[in-house]
């Protein structure tokens, strides 16, 4: 099962008895603030969840699948997340 935007919403208005256009706003208010932090080259260290970490990736050659012509793949930076000591225990549980 896939948790979206929608149902964190829905779960706010169920729960926090909020509107759902105040919940939606609070989602969308959350997620905002991780892009930016992840933007702005810093963590994201979620108690009890985990963590979002960026990572520099150099780059390097690669090779077209299709035709087997190399190219440079270029240098990026990407997003890891590693899960937190309680989120791990619960998947290990289920």
């Amino acid at each position: 099962m896939t948790v979206t935007k929608q149902e964190l919403t829905y779960h706010l208005v169920g729960t926090m008895g909020l509107t759902a256009k105040d919940s939606k706003a609070m989602v969308e208010v959350m997620f905002d603030a991780i892009r930016a932090t992840l933007a702005f080259g810093e963590e994201v260290k979620l108690s009890g969840f985990g963590n979002f970490t960026l990572r520099v990736k150099r780059a390097r050659p690669g090779r077209n699948p299709r035709n087997g012509e190399p190219f440079e793949i270029g240098a990026r930076r990407v997003v890891t997340f590693r899960a937190g000591m309680r989120l791990r225990a619960k998947c290990a549980a289920s």
